[in-house]
Formats: C-alpha cells, sequence, structure tokens
C-alpha cells in the first residue's frame, strides 16, 4: 500500500506553497529530510532535479536524487506538484519511487496532503523490512512533519521548536515511567525493602496490614507508570505525578522525619520527580502530532 497523508491548515497558499516548495524552508519541517538541493535546468521547460540526503547517525547519510515532473494551478485556486526520486546509494532501502503533493482552499482552511510509493531494494529480505518496519516509520515520520508545519503556519511555532519540545517531553515522560516502574517493582514487590514498610507503619497502619498495603502501593506505581509511558498524548500524569511527591515529601516529614537524611532520601528523588514533571508538562504545549492527520484517503478518492 502506498502512504499516505492529510492535513488541513489555516493559513495562505502563497505560504503555504513557498514553505513546502523552497528546499531551505522544507528541510526546516519534514523529519524525512536533512538536506535537498535543486540543481541548475537549462530552461524552465525543464524538469526541476534536486539531490536529497537523510543523516542516520554515527556520521553517515542516505542520498538519493529527484526530480519535480510537474506542477500547475487550477481554476479553483488549488495547486499540485509531482514528482519521482530513487537512490543509487547502496545503504538505502528506497531504490525508486513517486509521488504528489495537491492543495486544495476552502473557506476556513487548506486542504493538504500527498501520496507516494516506491520499490525498495535487498530482495525479500528487504521487502519484509520495509512492511514491518520502514513503511510505519516513514508515514508517521510524513505525517508528524505535516503537524509540525501546520504549527509553524497557524501558530508560528519554529520547527526547531516543536522538535526540542517533543525531545524534552520524551525524556521527560520516559525517566518519570521509569521512577515509578521502579520504585513500584523493586523495593515493593519484588524486594520489599523494610524503608518501605516502616513508612507506612509510621503512618499509622498496622504491621499486620504494612506488607499488603506496600504491594498494593506498588502494584498502583506499576499502573500509573505504564500510563504514563504509553498515554502519551494526555498531560494529567505530570499535574498528579507533582501533588503526589508534595503530598509525599509532606507525608515523610510529619511521619517519618528520619528519612529526611538518609543518603538516597525522599525528598531528593521526590524534588526532581516534581522538576521532571514541571519540564514535562510545560514541553508538552503545542506539541506535533501524527494522529492529527489523516492516514488513509477519503472514499471516494
Amino acid at each position: 500500500m502506498g502512504i499516505y497523508v492529510e492535513t488541513r491548515i489555516r493559513g495562505t497558499m502563497d505560504e503555504l506553497w513557498r514553505l513546502t516548495q523552497t528546499p531551505d524552508f522544507h528541510v526546516r519541517w519534514d523529519l524525512r529530510f536533512t538536506e535537498i538541493e535543486y540543481l541548475p535546468r537549462p530552461d524552465e521547460s525543464q524538469p526541476q532535479q534536486f539531490l536529497y540526503a537523510t543523516r542516520i547517525g554515527f556520521g553517515l547519510a542516505i542520498q538519493g536524487k529527484g526530480e519535480t515532473v510537474g506542477q500547475r494551478e487550477g481554476t479553483n485556486g488549488e495547486r499540485a506538484s509531482a514528482l519521482k526520486f530513487w537512490s543509487d546509494d547502496p545503504k538505502s532501502l528506497i531504490r525508486e519511487g513517486a509521488g504528489y503533493w495537491r492543495y486544495e482552499p476552502n473557506k476556513d482552511d487548506l486542504r493538504f496532503f500527498t501520496a507516494y510509493d516506491y520499490r525498495v531494494r535487498f530482495g525479500a529480505l528487504g521487502r519484509a523490512f520495509d512492511a514491518l518496519v520502514f513503511r510505519p516509520l516513514i508515514g508517521w515520520a510524513t505525517a508528524w512533519s505535516f503537524d509540525r508545519l501546520r504549527l509553524w503556519i497557524e501558530k508560528g511555532i519554529d520547527p526547531v521548536v516543536s522538535l526540542q519540545r517533543s525531545l524534552l517531553h520524551v525524556i521527560a515522560r520516559s525517566a518519570l515511567a521509569f521512577v515509578w516502574l521502579y520504585q513500584g517493582a523493586i523495593p515493593k514487590l519484588l524486594y520489599q525493602h523494610a524503608d518501605e514498610l516502616v513508612m507506612v507503619q509510621q503512618g499509622g497502619i498496622s504491621a499486620e496490614i504494612a506488607p499488603l498495603l506496600v504491594q498494593v502501593i506498588g502494584w498502583v506505581e506499576l499502573v500509573f507508570g505504564l500510563a504514563m509511558l504509553f498515554l502519551i498524548h494526555q498531560r494529567w500524569h505530570f499535574v498528579l505525578t507533582i501533588a503526589l511527591m508534595i503530598a509525599a515529601t509532606i507525608s515523610v516529614a510529619i511521619n517519618s522525619p528520619q528519612f529526611l537524611v538518609a543518603a538516597f532520601n525522599p525528598v531528593s528523588l521526590n524534588v526532581l520527580m516534581i522538576a521532571l514533571a514541571c519540564v514535562g508538562l510545560l514541553a508538552s504545549r503545542d506539541l506535533p502530532s501524527a494522529r492529527r492527520c489523516l492516514r488513509k484517503p477519503p472514499e471516494g478518492i
């Protein structure tokens, strides 16, 4: 199946065209490319050829070439750009492909969508890797990039800022999820630590019930950690983390003050978790999201 991505953008046609058809602007919002360079052409009747590159880390880059094979503007103001692309780079999974971009003005916004497909190298192994890993990934990257472009046009959020916010959000969320999962699994469920029992008992719970309550708290922390890890589009995890860490710190200070001066104490852990939750909460505003884009063409198209 080919890749299809569609979004709606509140902006002008000229601005959308400029940010998508100018190489220097294109590479700023499109996660799939790090370099696009137009090649000189003898005259306007010739297709516009271009070079592209995508850095994949460790100093390596995948390079390819393409050409715009057609551009047009319709009677209702719609525009289209068709292209084909190919790569002789032996590191490139994509051998050759083709696709188009379409721009359609509506009353309140612009409908911007793309469809493209490609052939891969490396035989059956390449086709399997493409179906299982690469095609879903590049489809997601296209949709995520389209939403980053939308934020640039609608809210003036620079694509670099969008990427930085996204990385901060992922780091904060992943770190908090790890702490919740670790604290739930290790000292409460797998290796029930004596300090956990002491703090519960000093809070007024009997010695008979304390082990069971510690296990219940451990399971709650595990569920909370998994929710933070997988419900990535929700922000309540950060707010609840801040509230719980403040409450936990106050509770320890009142009921178990001796732990405040321990080598690995609740104060340092809770303050760091509050700080991470604040970073995650602030960074989660106006993030690009692939799920805002339509991933299948509407029926009848």
